[in-house]
């Protein structure tokens, strides 16, 4: 595949994404079930033809839809954003798109869960980036090992807005694995300490090794 015909079909993959969220929180303001149930459909129908899939050739060919599972409300929440008192920028190696900065943009306190840092990337388009690595990470029908992300607004993955302007809607339930998951050609930004908490999150997608 050329390099320009690759970042064409990248392109559609995000702009499919886009339209893909921006359904799902159009739902979700009366019914977030429906609108998980429209982001599940989505992403396993992306996963299963997109040319931009990150699923490996025999992978794609066995794929029968992701490992989410069933929407439970209590993991939705709709939380403050606590601005950060100092700067802090970290530079994360991914191979694939070099060293990455980010700033910290502040925290968000969640109920039994803790405390996650919410990151912006300070380079070009500038977006949200926070995510999760929880205890079933790396558990044999668990999470991702690496760690998962709830919110990457650069690249569509955007839940909205609370009804405050320093608030943000975080659902774990729509928690979704990285590219590098799926395909080692892939180095993804993997969550830092304070994006790392010692409670089991079971909602969202899953991690079957066999994918």
């Amino acid at each position: 595949m050329s390099s320009s015909l690759g970042a064409l079909q990248i392109a559609d993959w995000r702009r499919r994404v886009f339209g893909l969220y921006a359904g799902v929180r159009q739902l979700s303001v009366r019914n977030p079930a429906a609108g998980h149930e429209l982001w599940r459909s989505g992403r396993d129908e992306l996963f299963a033809g997109h040319p931009s899939s990150p699923l490996l050739p025999d992978d794609r060919a066995a794929f029968t839809g992701l490992p989410v599972t069933a929407y439970d409300p209590d993991w939705r929440f709709e939380v403050e954003v606590h601005r950060a008192e100092e700067p802090l920028r970290i530079s994360v190696e991914t191979g694939t798109d070099g060293t990455v900065p980010f700033d910290l943009v502040g925290s968000v306190r969640l109920p039994y869960i803790g405390s996650l840092d919410v990151w912006r990337l300070a380079s070009y388009a500038g977006g949200l980036f926070l995510p999760v690595k929880d205890a079933l990470a790396g558990k044999p029908g668990g999470t991702y090992g690496g760690g998962r992300y709830l919110l990457d607004t650069v690249k569509g993955a955007d839940l909205g807005p609370g009804a405050d302007d320093d608030t943000l809607i975080l659902d774990f339930n729509f928690a979704y694995n990285p590219s590098c998951a799926y395909d080692p050609m892939w180095a993804c930004p993997l969550p830092q300490a304070g994006n790392i908490v010692a409670v089991e999150v079971p909602v969202g997608e899953l991690y079957h090794p066999m994918h």
